[in-house]
């Protein structure tokens, strides 16, 4: 027995409307199994890896699955459906989910790869199929396991490994990876690796999954006339196959056109002018993702990589600050640097113990929100350019903060060393010059052009219009900031960590560098964006206290939770309250959100710091009136959705079914 499963975990013919029905209901199973903790997490989990890339995959079959923080152990439950659901690939008979703890075994999750990767065998699928018994679909699990000991791919050996010559098949490599790295890269590799031995192809497979990886030769990457990417996550040490004729998909097109795959790899070895993994070629993840991205996509998926990596430095600095402020005065800004070079803790200045430790701390969080620009920039060009364009992005970065164009020069800049990066990494260099292709050439091109037209062209306009605009925020007062406040406060309540929110919340947080005690209108906009965004949780669990029987036992539990989520400013609290009833949820969020962002600017409520909610109330500005109006979003959203649940409703919660669970 592995006790990966058991029966409790089956279904057999279950009928459900959609796959979330599905994924919930099986969810279930996992709590009521004492293998997970909380349903509403779990599902979370699970639905966020599915809207990532749907699992459903050809033959009937769907493999939802997901890492959690609300999983014990690392657990497979199988729904037999009748009839089938649609999870992307038409509709699925035979759904198995894998859950696994964030923090699980690699030897469990071995075990989990290897019964993902028994799907591709029929004989296995066909039992499922016809087992009568729970009992019985457990024991074919088991049998399935106790045959495979080894989980990598086999791999397609040559005639002699150690000359090319002796033969004349051509020789191939592959990645495969998948977020969770459970299930799709260990399909996707024995579906790759069953297509080369059709295709008479050498044929070698590195899997980069949670189960660990086994990085291929150097020996055979260098023999290897081609590669395949089947991976919707960073490839590893990429810089590995510079220059290699590349075939770059996403994972699933690994289990779903493996042939197809193979057989375009194998064209690609003898074509000139087929794509070549570059030395400064982007991260595999965004190549994947760019398949079959638009344009505007892609550029919200860079800015926003640089805004994520920018933000610690932002959170860091602007708390220290902060700390210094409470500990040495507003006035700290004046002499900061002489006290700290100038004192020690055995030679204090004439302000004590406070001023001095109030300096450091000043000191420090100035230090780190000097790095805003130069990191949002250096990111950005990452995300294009993969490590070799962070170089260049920081020095664009530097230099617009030389040139005072704030961090709309960096943002530009980034853009634009990421680009050159990348254009540069694409040349197909002679093999003696690509060692120093991602360390030497592409930094020193990218950076002169990127640089120089900083310098020479873009730094002085990009400066005129980021002082333009400054001076506009700063005139806001009255009826502008409060509209200001209604917008900021809309999005931020829009799609609850969503799209919409992340560019209020990246707004702020780009901005944050510039306030100072003269200049508090950016430390303004972060107070709106954040208590807009604690306002969704807090009110959904005042709603829950209110009126208790507009909600089912699950939703009541997740109201608990969310009065801390939505106290440390995480918006994300709200989300299975909004999953279950969008068209009330949403509406009354926005209400409550844009009721507080308008009351926090008409209030001039500010905060340092750009997350931790009442947490960093040291942070706060006006603290009184940072609470006032988040009271007051709180209660206008809750009365809100209470209304909309009793007056706009089609059948009372207590009337609503449950999933049929029909075992055999």
């Amino acid at each position: 027995m592995t006790d990966i499963s058991e029966p409790g975990l089956v279904v057999l013919d279950g009928a459900f409307g959609d796959k979330a029905s599905v994924i919930r209901a099986l969810a279930e199973r996992f709590v009521a199994a004492g293998r997970a903790t909380d349903v509403e997490q779990l599902f979370a989990d699970a639905w966020k890896r599915e809207e990532q890339s749907e699992t459903g995959l050809p033959g009937g079959l769907a493999i939802p699955h997901c890492k959690s923080a609300a999983v014990i152990r690392p657990s497979l439950a199988v729904a037999r459906l009748a009839p089938g659901v649609d999870f992307g690939e038409g509709d699925a008979d035979l759904v198995f989910m894998i859950a696994a703890p964030d923090g699980a075994a690699e030897a469990h999750l071995v075990l989990l790869a290897t019964l993902a990767r028994s799907l591709m065998d029929d004989d296995f699928t066909g039992a499922i199929r016809a087992a009568s018994t729970p009992e019985e679909v457990v024991a074919i699990l088991d049998h399935a396991l106790e045959e495979s000991d080894e989980p990598e791919p086999e791999v397609v050996p040559p005639t002699d490994a150690a000359s090319p010559a002796s033969s004349a098949r051509p020789v191939i490599v592959a990645v495969t990876a998948c977020p969770t790295g459970i299930a799709h890269t260990y399909m996707a590799a024995d579906a790759l690796t069953a297509a080369a031995k059709r295709a008479d192809v050498e044929f070698h497979v590195e899997t980069q999954g949670s189960a660990g990886a086994t990085p291929l030769d150097p020996a055979i990457i260098a023999r290897a006339e081609a590669v395949i990417f089947a991976v919707d996550v960073d490839v590893r040490d990429k810089a590995r196959f510079a220059g290699k004729p590349v075939i770059q998909v996403p994972v699933k097109r690994g289990i779903d056109e493996s042939d197809k795959l193979v057989a375009d790899a194998v064209a690609a070895s003898h074509d000139p002018k087929a794509p070549r993994v570059a030395a400064g070629a982007e991260s595999a993840s965004s190549a994947a993702a760019a398949t079959d991205e638009s344009v505007g996509a892609k550029l919200k998926r860079w800015l926003l990589t640089g805004v994520s990596y920018m933000i610690p430095f932002v959170a860091g600095g602007g708390l220290l600050i902060a700390i210094g402020f409470l500990l040495g005065g507003y006035d700290i800004t004046d002499n900061a640097t002489e006290v700290v070079l100038g004192s020690t803790l055995w030679n204090l200045p004439a302000g004590g113990l406070g001023e001095y430790l109030g300096a450091v701390a000043f000191t420090i969080g100035a230090a780190s929100m000097g790095f805003l620009v130069p990191a949002l920039a250096g990111f950005i060009a990452y995300a294009i350019a993969d490590r070799p364009g962070i170089a260049p992005g920081f020095t664009v970065g530097a230099i617009a903060l030389l040139m005072n164009a704030g961090f709309l020069g960096g943002l530009v800049g980034g853009l634009l060393a990421g680009a050159v990066a990348y254009w540069i990494g694409r040349i197909n260099a002679p093999r003696w010059l690509r060692g120093l292709m991602p360390v030497v050439i592409i930094p020193l091109g990218a950076g002169i052009v990127a640089s120089g037209l900083m310098l020479i062209v873009l730094g002085g306009p990009i400066a005129w219009l980021m002082t333009t605009l400054n001076d506009w925020l700063s005139s806001l007062t009255g009826t502008g900031a409060v509209v200001l406040g209604l917008i900021l406060g809309f999005m931020m309540a829009f799609d609850l960590g969503g799209p919409v929110n992340k560019v209020a919340y990246s707004f702020a947080v780009a901005g944050l560098g510039a306030g100072s005690v003269d200049n508090q209108f950016p430390w303004m906009i972060m107070g709106a964006v954040m208590a807009a965004g604690m306002v969704p949780p807090l009110a959904m669990a005042l709603a829950t206290v209110l009126d208790r029987k507009l909600f089912p036992a699950v939703e009541r539990e997740n109201g608990k939770a969310a009065w801390l989520l939505g106290a440390a400013f995480i918006s994300e609290g709200a989300i299975p309250f909004a999953a279950a009833d969008p068209l009330r949820v949403i509406p009354a969020s926005i209400l409550g959100g844009m009721t507080t962002g308008a009351i926090c600017m008409a209030a001039s409520v500010t905060s340092q710091a750009p997350h931790g909610g009442i947490f960093v109330f040291f942070a706060i500005g006006n603290l009184l009136w940072f609470v006032i109006a988040i009271a007051a979003g709180t209660v206008v959203s809750a009365l809100a959705v209470i209304a909309l649940k009793r007056w706009a409703r089609k059948t009372p919660v207590a009337l609503e079914a449950e999933p049929a669970l029909v075992a055999a």
